[in-house]
């Protein structure tokens, strides 16, 4: 904390954790140059740093994208795998996700390698390749315990997003639908596809629903699909993201687990819901 202190005027520190989280106070009016400063100052500590007016840091409402951000893996790629082109489908998926090409064409050529898979094959994926990442369960839970609404937006599948919001406890789910005939994938997706316009929208539309105004929403994803949403958050967060994703954002996590969007928001440890 020494360190993090230099060249800023009069810090105090509050602990979140005892040596994993702590808020740092200080006052400036150029957060860019404040964070900038502060994730130099630690760098060699592999701790990440989050910038932002402590009068707004307090979120109702968290949107989160799912694939590489709640869960450890990418549907679409898991389903792949089981018909043997996981690698060829996975680096689409990775061109998609890092804006180097468009991501509804991509989709729909990923969605139609898929045609004739069961639909069973879903439900494996789901019971043995998908993982929750660390904290998702927790970050949720204690959101909605603090009175706060969870909702999850993704480019992914509802099949995997209505399991996801099931195993974490969030309000709601949005995400692409797959066109399915005779118990197997058709390999096209049920359109509109839901995009990076559509994340974006789905953050105003469910933001004016509850009356929130934009300092009282948070925003979290990897991929350049994330990037209209995350702008339009009062606090967009990559989370182990893509460079450009990262490079954009608001904030970005890129050690800590998804706990670290409680602590952005001054949450203890001794606060958390644990499920």
């Amino acid at each position: 904390m020494a360190g993090a202190a230099q060249g800023f005027d009069g810090p105090q520190t509050r602990w979140l954790d005892a040596g994993v989280a702590a808020d740092l106070f200080f006052s400036t009016d150029d957060l860019a140059t404040a964070r900038a400063r502060l994730q130099a100052l630690a760098a060699d500590a592999q701790a990440d740093v989050i910038v932002q007016p402590v009068a707004t840091r307090q979120k109702k409402l968290l949107i989160a994208d799912m694939d590489s951000t709640l869960i450890g893996q990418e549907c679409i790629d898991e389903l792949a795998a089981a018909i043997g082109i996981g690698a060829h489908v996975a680096a689409i998926t990775e061109r998609a996700m890092r804006g180097e090409i468009e991501f509804e064409g991509a989709l729909r050529e990923r969605v139609g390698l898929l045609a004739d898979l069961p639909v069973s094959a879903i439900d494996d994926v789901l019971r043995h390749r998908i993982t929750l990442n660390a904290g998702a369960k927790t970050l949720a839970a204690t959101m909605r315990e603090r009175g706060g609404y969870v909702a999850i937006v993704s480019g992914g599948f509802t099949p995997f997003t209505g399991e996801i919001a099931r195993r974490i406890g969030a309000h709601e789910h949005r995400a692409n639908r797959l066109a399915i005939k005779a118990e197997k994938l058709t390999g096209k997706v049920i359109e509109p596809i839901l995009g990076a316009n559509a994340k974006l929208e789905a953050l105003r539309d469910i933001s004016a629903r509850l009356g929130l105004s934009r300092e009282e929403t948070m925003g979290v994803g990897d991929g350049a699909n994330d990037l209209p949403m995350l702008a339009a958050s009062g606090l967009g967060v990559a989370y182990r993201a893509k460079p450009k994703v990262a490079a954009a954002a608001d904030a970005r996590i890129d050690h800590a687990d998804l706990t670290a969007l409680l602590y952005a928001q001054g949450v203890s440890r001794s606060d958390f819901v644990e499920r």
